[in-house]
């Protein structure tokens, strides 16, 4: 195992570089890439990071030019052979050859396209611009950056004894929150930590910790090369990414309203039955499965990513019993926002209800509140969203309006065609 603390001791070299591998990212990323290379392969998006708390100045932190090296050097990568391998014959949900041989002949070829990078206002303004499926892949690897870049800028004058104790607490915190969620008969859980994580050192820790204290409660990570290095599941499905893309290619209202079920066809066809989990919030929950075709509530389940997850789940099961199914049959997977407290009340309201399981990300990679001074190590909330497609913009809505982007007339039109009414704003915190 990394000694932690001395490797961040001697990671002062020109270039240490932070993303070692186009598959330190998470699968879900390479499952929807290879979803859009056969149906949208042509489609130009705009990627752009979004700091949600404005607060931490991230331009005044990081060093432009360390910044610009690290980035160059996620473009010099390609897929190595060994990753390759795993990706073309590892067994993925029970399903061999999950990514085919013309996508696979593409990703060997790919590199990342350009990026365009400026300082305003104490921020950096990160953009990336091309086909689809080239530009999507470097949401994961430019978040990581950005939040490890961060990490060393705060680190970086402390001692060799200093570091130490640092990784001693947060491993120790780390440990005793394992020791709770040990306690809760029938867990399932994974790491979904990857773009918002302390360091990639620090991620892969929690996964080996997670895996020897939580045995098989631990049901996998998003990250790839983790699962890949580690021997544990890969674990995903899609994003919010699918249907703010094809509902910005929509042209009409009615093509727009379809827009969201048209990416669950897609998925459908794409996987043949497989990873069948419904992400209904990018316009609105209660709207979306109101208005579902019956086709859908034949699906596994359902991932809550936004909003009360407690009312999320609650109309998840009242929408399956309507649609005649029986929800202690279907999945509910949390994913928005937890820790050990709330994981705790999730489950004992709803095990027995449906089958539940969690995807833990922040609170897990990137848990120092409290630990440095200025509490300087406190997780925020970055993301890299895609703002247009075909040069129009696109939209999220959420269950949480405190999550919303996009033009503002152009959210006053997807509320007014997916029927969102009031919503409660809830804080952001990672």
């Amino acid at each position: 195992m990394v000694d932690i603390a001395t490797r961040v001791w001697n990671h002062k070299w020109k270039i240490d570089p932070i993303v070692r591998s186009l598959i330190d990212t998470d699968f879900y990323k390479l499952l929807m890439c290879q979803s859009i290379f056969r149906n949208k392969p042509d489609t130009t998006v705009e990627f752009s990071l979004i700091n949600r708390s404005s607060k931490v100045r991230l331009a005044d932190l990081i060093d432009e030019g360390e910044l610009r090296e690290q980035l160059d050097h996620v473009r010099s990568l390609s897929l190595t052979r060994g990753e390759s391998t795993w990706l073309r014959g590892n067994t993925f949900y029970g399903k061999r050859q999950m990514f085919r041989s013309d996508f696979m002949e593409w990703f060997e070829g790919m590199r990342l396209p350009a990026y365009h990078l400026e300082k305003r206002d104490g921020q950096f303004e990160l953009t990336f611009e091309g086909r689809w499926p080239e530009v999507m892949l470097w949401e994961i690897p430019a978040l990581a950056v950005l939040m490890e870049l961060r990490s060393r800028a705060v680190l970086h004058d402390m001692g060799r004894f200093e570091l130490q104790v640092l990784y001693a607490r947060g491993m120790t915190r780390l440990w005793e929150k394992i020791e709770r969620l040990r306690g809760i008969e029938g867990l399932k859980i994974a790491d979904f930590g990857t773009r918002r994580r302390h360091g990639f050192l620090w991620q892969d820790w929690c996964v080996q910790a997670m895996q020897e204290g939580l045995g098989n409660k631990f049901i996998g990570t998003s990250n790839c090369l983790i699962a890949k290095n580690r021997d544990v599941e890969a674990i995903g499905t899609n994003a919010h990414e699918l249907p703010m893309v094809y509902s910005a290619l929509a042209d009409t209202d009615e093509e727009l309203r379809q827009a969201p079920y048209r990416v669950l066809a897609d998925w459908q066809e794409e996987h043949e039955g497989n990873l069948r989990i419904i992400l209904p919030d990018t316009y609105g929950t209660e709207g979306f499965l109101k208005n579902a075709p019956d086709w859908l509530a034949g699906w596994t389940g359902i991932r809550i990513d936004s909003g009360d997850p407690a009312t999320g789940a609650e109309t998840a099961i009242r929408w399956w019993q309507d649609r005649g199914e029986d929800p202690t049959k279907k999945l509910v997977i949390f994913s928005d926002g937890l820790d050990v407290d709330t994981i705790e009340a999730l489950y004992a309201r709803f095990t027995g209800r449906v089958k539940v399981s969690f995807g833990w990300g922040t609170m897990l990679t990137n848990d120092f509140r409290g630990l440095v001074e200025g509490d300087a190590l406190a997780p925020f909330s970055l993301v890299c969203k895609a703002q247009s497609a075909n040069g129009r913009p696109t939209v999220k809505l959420s269950d949480n309006p405190a999550k919303a982007m996009g033009p503002k007339d152009e959210i006053e039109r997807y509320k007014r065609v997916f029927g969102v009414g009031e919503q409660k704003v809830q804080e952001v915190l990672v």
